[in-house]
């Protein structure tokens, strides 16, 4: 991999994380288009997954300091609301955790099926987004330990490549009256520990197949590269989504995500 596929492909991871056009999808319309196949060098993929989780630290730092504080003050109720969010995240990450220990070799054949489950799945978080958008909100201050496990269903199924995992999320959570703003940095708080996670598993699949040690065809320049680019992007991205969802933007989204996963079908149908 060169320092400028690291550079695209580190932008691509960053911004895509976040908004919520699918990252899967589109890093796979990247490798056809470029020939860039980031998910064969184990090292790159999990830079540039443990930079998007360092954005959301840093944009969403307030908040999660709010919660680690709660999480250690003894004199608070056992229940307080920030261990009651907390419950929330845990909760919502029981479905992608099943789906990660249990069916993570039947995903990975999915995402070797080429370009037109991405655009299948691409009109379908455009549905999802639109759906959202006209929705009459009921803005609910706080996630039930139930919208949570629902949103982590959403979650889970968006592994899926070209299904949004942040649109689904949000959008999913808008639909059960969440307020807006709390429902974005929700989802982005809860996808941390998945991403760990999944890069966690990835080493230990590695390790059993004894390839743990190998980095790829990459410099430790390009791994640099792609590394700030996804953290700079990541950061921009995650700010200006939290932005858009206060705003009751998401439509404008949807309408980019029908149009791509269009062009994707009438390319392979016709």
């Amino acid at each position: 991999m060169t320092e400028l596929q690291a550079l695209l492909m580190g932008l691509l991871q960053g911004l895509t994380e976040y908004l919520p056009v699918s990252s899967s999808g589109h890093l796979t319309i990247a490798g056809s288009l470029f020939g860039i196949e980031s998910e064969e060098n184990l090292t790159f993929t999990i830079a540039v997954h443990v930079a998007t989780v360092l954005s959301t630290l840093v944009i969403l730092w307030r908040e999660i300091s709010w919660l680690l504080k709660g999480l250690v003050d003894t004199k608070a109720p056992l229940l307080s609301p920030e261990r009651r969010y907390i419950m929330a995240i845990i909760v919502s990450m029981i479905p992608i955790g099943i789906v990660g220990v249990f069916f993570k070799d039947y995903v990975e054949a999915i995402f070797g099926s080429g370009l037109l489950i991405v655009g299948l799945c691409l009109i379908v978080t455009a549905a999802l987004l639109t759906l959202s958008y006209y929705a009459r909100p009921r803005e609910k201050e706080n996630i039930s330990l139930g919208q949570a496990f629902i949103i982590g269903l959403a979650q889970s199924v968006a592994v899926l490549p070209g299904l949004s995992r942040s649109g689904s999320t949000i959008a999913t959570g808008l639909l059960l009256g969440v307020k807006k703003e709390k429902m974005a940095q929700f989802s982005f708080l809860m996808v941390i520990p998945p991403i760990l996670g999944e890069a966690l598993l990835s080493l230990i699949k590695a390790a059993k197949d004894g390839t743990a040690a190998a980095s790829g065809d990459i410099s430790l320049t390009a791994l640099i590269i792609g590394f700030m680019a996804a953290f700079i992007s990541g950061c921009l991205a995650c700010k200006w989504m939290i932005a858009m969802v206060k705003k009751g933007k998401m439509i404008y989204f949807g309408i980019y995500c029908a149009i791509v996963g269009s062009i994707i079908l009438a390319t392979h149908l016709f």
